[in-house]
């Protein structure tokens, strides 16, 4: 086993979009950053890029729906690290055409189940299988990308700025996401672990054509300081930019 690094990070989805840049800030305080992805072009072109900007990178292969990826990934980084301080859930999907998936009564059952394949039970499935080593840390960190748009407290507000967003498949997702945190920071309350969800706004980004209004670059400040929070942080919470986000 090589010599254990001050802190190692694993970013799923870390090849764009706010994976890469959380990974490039992360990186930058002095992290390894593990990236993950699924594409192995894709994953060595990041951590090149990466690398370039005199980040420690190493892309992970991982496949966040695939359970052998997802155990031959732990083996690696066990094998070279022995632990992982840092697991940002960020890999996610939205699929279907916009017209059809924004009438929940007309939302295809099969969408439904790949969209929550993707969001919900492979960022369980990656959870589960690294927490073993996530224990290794002094103070392991578990941020779940989740989004405004899985609030059921927002999405009952006439208010709310995407009030009339009512992707079923999607959102729904983002509030099972939330669940997630909720129970899993309870389990882990008398740990150093702490768990919590991120919502990045509205992010020009792939998922949504690059139709967002904010950049990776804000998206990705909540994420940053959910994964570096100190000791005294908080754990099982809903977070932006600005503070608590409803549940």
């Amino acid at each position: 086993m090589l010599e254990q690094p001050a802190i190692t990070a694993l970013i799923t989805g870390a090849n764009k979009g706010i994976g890469y840049e959380t990974a490039k800030r992360l990186g930058s305080g002095g992290a390894t950053i593990l990236v993950g992805a699924r594409s192995e072009a894709n994953g060595k072109e990041a951590e090149r890029r990466l690398r370039a900007e005199g980040v420690h990178a190493l892309w992970v292969q991982l496949d966040v729906t695939d359970q052998t990826s997802i155990d031959d990934a732990v083996r690696k980084i066990d094998s070279t690290y022995g632990k992982l301080d840092i697991l940002v859930n960020n890999a996610g999907a939205a699929f279907g055409d916009y017209a059809e998936i924004s009438v929940p009564s007309k939302t295809d059952v099969n969408l439904l189940r790949k969209t929550f394949e993707t969001n919900f039970f492979a960022m369980f499935a990656v959870t589960k299988a690294f927490l073993p080593l996530i224990r290794r840390s002094a103070a392991g960190r578990i941020v779940n990308v989740s989004s405004g748009l899985g609030s059921l407290n927002q999405h009952s507000d006439p208010s709310f700025e995407f009030y009339h967003h009512k992707v079923f498949l999607y959102n729904a997702s983002k509030t099972a996401v939330n669940a997630l945190t909720v129970h899993l920071a309870y389990e882990l309350r008398d740990t150093s672990i702490k768990v919590n969800s991120a919502d990045p706004g509205f992010t020009a980004t792939d998922l949504n054509g690059f139709q967002g209004t904010r950049s990776v670059e804000q998206a990705a400040t909540v994420v940053l300081r959910l994964a570096e929070l100190p000791e005294d942080g908080p754990t099982g919470g809903f977070y932006d930019e600005n503070g608590v986000v409803p549940w």
